[in-house]
């Protein structure tokens, strides 16, 4: 290879033969290079053959440019190493030989080995002529041998047996083993023989194992016993061939399995007891195909079957499983969880019978074998009798129901109607219906629940005696008619009959009594087949027909109250005309009494104003000193212009007699105002409004009441309140109510707190003042309407006033009230209701 690169650039060498070499080295596995080093350290790549494409993934132009593109290439942990190596090359002047790995640049790591030539020229360069060649297949060779042999190494030296090089004569060749676990050192087993230091029947056993090894060539077994110092000991022996007649024998010490063993087969004998003697059936089946392996005693009394029935069958071949989905189900749960428990199925035994269990298994390996142990808890009394207290329950709930309706209701074809839909559900029969004796010595069925697909009896009538007789004296004398296979039962002609025209296969029939009297029956039919009635169905049809005589006898009586109700009836309509007489003279009373109230109001109305302008215009006259007297002081006489007559009066008296015929109008625009609320209810003009910004407009315009009273308001109304629809009027005049109750009824200087809250759908009003209390009857009455005693603080003025406030806030949808503070101060309060959507929208 170094010739080529010689020749390859010698300058004189012919062009043909050139390139017949340069395909050549583009042939050979790796890249030949050529590089002269000079002494100033620089480097000039002479020449570099196209194996650098798939070793370094670079064309040759790029590393002759820049030789130092393959040293950026080396991987890093063994750079040092590289360039170590070329140190030591040029030092000894030896031949440079390195292995590395290097990273390409698409990203892969490969090894490469490099071989060069060294060579020094005569003007002190250096000439490196080699080749770089990709080992990376060899370095990954020698990595598996590598961790191959120390896996085997390290899989030797775990096993904790004893390992022996035996020759086909039974030489001991060589021993791998702990020395605490050779009963002889070392030294004095290699070169003995079998018989030599065994005993002659383990040595008998051994050389035949040898010869039967390497006879057959495969491997061998034997098991042998020896005396140590710890006692007998169990051995076992594996013998393969390991060479021309040679074996390798393993010998492990199976002491402590052989005694698991015979524990295990006496725990396998406990167990095998307990699976026989077990009151609960267990059965081993394979778990693919269901087929009995093995069952107990307890399974053969269960399910009716002989042993030899049962093993080598499946259970589908049995037909014990009522619904198939439920080894479907079982071997769902065992896949998911490999266990089932108390997984309640139904069983059927041979002959027919069902059995209701508790299934408790899980999945086994038998012999390489998915099976199935199953421990099956039988049930079957026990959900019986859950099933009895459930009828039970429903026959308690039918009869407590019936009696309901009965006390509840009169209407007699509903009750029966409804009773023969239930007790047809209750008992899941064909058909129940309702016969009674008619007023025409006949029968005939007045109600009937039945399934759709048998006919119906309902309608059906007789007349004849002899018939009626004959299912009289069968209902009286057996008190039930019970029938469980109309086919096995001896009955007349016109019954057999009547059996065939309704498909009926089996009935129960029990009598209703009344007064001791045959009135009727309540049978129940099967048509589908004969029927086993039980004795919780006998007992609740006779306790429903018990209550049914108790409904028919209580209608009875009721035709009978309607009947003499009737007289009655006449009576209250006579009666009622005689009311309506005098509701209509009544009602001329009132319309008098409303003419009345309105002239007597408007009279006083009239006086009242009257007499305010006349004592305004004089007090007026006062004020401007038109008089006698100057204002401000208390004359003896006044005389009015142009009179020749004097009067006597205080200024005092003429304010007190204005404030006296100001509570007289008010009163009897109270009156009014009453009156027409009570015949035609509060007129309010609602319009939606911000509630604080309403508030706080009501309280300025309170604000001059409250100033003459020397009274201070805090107004602490929440901000941004919700919506109201609201009369803004109205609810001024019930705050103006308020205000002046607490006002009248305290001294100068009372301070008052306006608070308010949303509390759900309502917005709830407080005004606290810190005056006098009062009581609770007080509280109560507060707002009624009454006539106050004349010792009372409230007047009767403002007694309506507080009424009239009541019904305005009603009239709005809400409520009003007061609180009386034990100590000092009333706290009046009224809600309104917030505006709702529908409301907002419309406005």
């Amino acid at each position: 290879m170094d010739e080529i690169v010689k020749l390859l650039h010698k300058p004189d060498f012919p062009q043909g033969n050139r390139t017949l070499l340069e395909k050549i080295a583009a042939n050979l596995p790796g890249m030949i290079f050529q590089v002269l080093q000079r002494r100033d350290g620089s480097e000039f790549v002479m020449y570099v053959s196209s194996g650098c494409r798939q070793l370094y993934e670079l064309e040759p132009e790029h590393i002759q440019a820049d030789l130092q593109v393959l040293h950026q290439l080396v991987h890093p942990q063994d750079a040092q190493a590289f360039t170590e190596s070329v140190d030591v090359a040029k030092a000894t002047l030896s031949p440079w030989r390195w292995e590395g790995r290097i990273i390409t640049p698409s990203g892969k790591i490969k090894w490469i080995q490099g071989v060069s030539q060294l060579e020094q020229q005569a003007n002190g360069d250096w000439l490196w002529e080699g080749l770089v060649m990709d080992i990376t297949d060899r370095k990954q060779v020698e990595e598996q041998l590598r961790h191959s042999e120390m896996r085997y190494k390290a899989i030797v030296n775990a096993i904790p047996d004893l390992m022996f090089r035996l020759s086909r004569d039974g030489e001991y060749l060589d021993l791998k083993a702990d020395e605490p676990s050779l009963l002889l050192p070392k030294e004095e087993i290699l070169g003995k023989k079998v018989e030599d230091l065994l005993p002659p029947d383990v040595a008998v056993i051994s050389q035949e194992a040898i010869a039967r090894t390497l006879d057959s060539q495969s491997l061998q077994t034997c098991e042998y016993q020896l005396a140590t110092p710890l006692g007998v000991r169990d051995y076992e022996a594996r013998l393969v061939v390991s060479g021309t007649d040679e074996v390798l024998a393993i010998v492990r010490d199976i002491t402590e399995r052989k005694q698991g063993e015979a524990q295990l087969q006496s725990l396998a004998q406990k167990y095998a007891k307990a699976f026989r003697c077990s009151p609960d059936p267990i059965s081993l089946s394979t778990l693919e195909e269901g087929r009995y392996i093995e069952v107990n005693d307890s399974f053969i009394r269960l399910s009716d079957f002989e042993r030899n029935e049962v093993i080598g069958h499946t259970s589908f071949e049995l037909n014990m499983w009522v619904n198939q989905r439920d080894r479907l189900t079982l071997l769902q749960q065992l896949q998911m969880t490999g266990f089932v428990r108390n997984l309640e199925i139904e069983f059927r035994a041979k002959y027919g019978k069902i059995i209701t269990a508790q299934v408790s298994a899980e999945i086994i390996d038998l012999e390489n074998i998915p099976c199935i142990i199953a421990v099956i808890h039988d049930i079957t009394e026990r959900k019986q009798a859950e099933a009895q207290l459930r009828l039970t329950a429903q026959r308690d709930r039918l009869l407590t129901e019936t009696l309901a309706r009965i006390r509840s209701s009169l209407n007699l074809d509903q009750i029966l109607q409804t009773t023969v839909t239930e007790v047809r559900q209750f008992l899941q029969a064909d058909r129940v219906f309702i016969g009674l004796n008619d007023r025409q010595g006949g029968a005939n069925t007045v109600a009937e629940s039945v399934n759709p697909q048998y006919p119906a009896v309902l309608g059906w009538t007789t007349d004849d005696q002899s018939y009626l007789q004959e299912l009289k004296n069968l209902l009286i004398t057996n008190s039930v008619r019970l029938v469980e296979d109309v086919n096995k039962t001896v009955v007349s002609a016109k019954i057999r009959t009547h059996y065939q025209q309704f498909q009926t296969r089996a009935t129960l029939a029990v009598p209703i009594m009344l007064n001791n009297e045959l009135f009727g029956a309540l049978v129940a039919n099967q048509c589908s087949g004969p029927r086993q009635w039980q004795n919780i169905e006998i007992d609740l049809l006779q306790q429903i027909s018990e209550q049914l005589a108790i409904a028919i006898q209580q209608a009875q009586l009721y035709q009978e109250l309607a009947t003499l109700n009737c007289s009655l009836e006449r009576q209250v309509e006579e009666r009622t005309a005689q009311l309506q007489q005098k509701m209509q003279e009544i009602e001329g009373m009132q319309r008098v009494k409303d003419v009345v109230l309105h002239t007597i109001a408007h009279d006083l109305r009239t006086a009242v104003m009257g007499n305010l302008m006349v004592l305004k215009n004089l007090l007026k006259t006062q004020s401007l000193g038109t008089g006698e007297w100057e204002l401000g002081k208390e004359p003896t006489a006044y005389r009015v212009p142009n009179s020749q007559s004097f009067i006597s009066v205080s200024r005092s008296v003429i304010e007190r007699m204005i404030q006296g015929n100001d509570r007289q109008l008010g009163m009897i625009d109270s009156l009014l105002e009453i009156h027409s609320c009570e015949g035609q209810g509060i007129n309010l003009r609602r319009e939606l409004v911000h509630f604080n910004t309403l508030l706080n407009s009501i309280t300025k315009d309170l604000q001059p009441i409250l100033n003459q009273n020397q009274a201070i308001l805090n107004n602490l109304v929440l901000e941004d309140l919700p919506l109201v629809m609201a009369d803004p009027m109205q609810l001024q005049k019930v705050l103006a109510n308020l205000l002046t109750y607490s006002l009248q009824n305290n001294p100068p200087g009372l301070t008052f707190t306006l608070k308010t809250k949303v509390e759900g759908n309502r917005i709830r009003t407080v005004i606290e003042d810190n005056g006098i209390t009062m009581s609770k009857l007080e509280c109560d009455r507060l707002f009624d309407l009454y006539i106050p005693e004349p010792q009372a603080c409230c007047s009767t003025s403002i007694a309506l006033k507080m009424y009239l406030s009541r019904q305005v806030i009603q009239a709005h949808g809400g409520e009003i009230g007061v609180i009386s503070h034990r100590k000092r101060g009333l706290s009046f309060w009224f809600t309104l209701p917030l505006a709702t959507p529908s409301s907002t929208t419309r406005l």
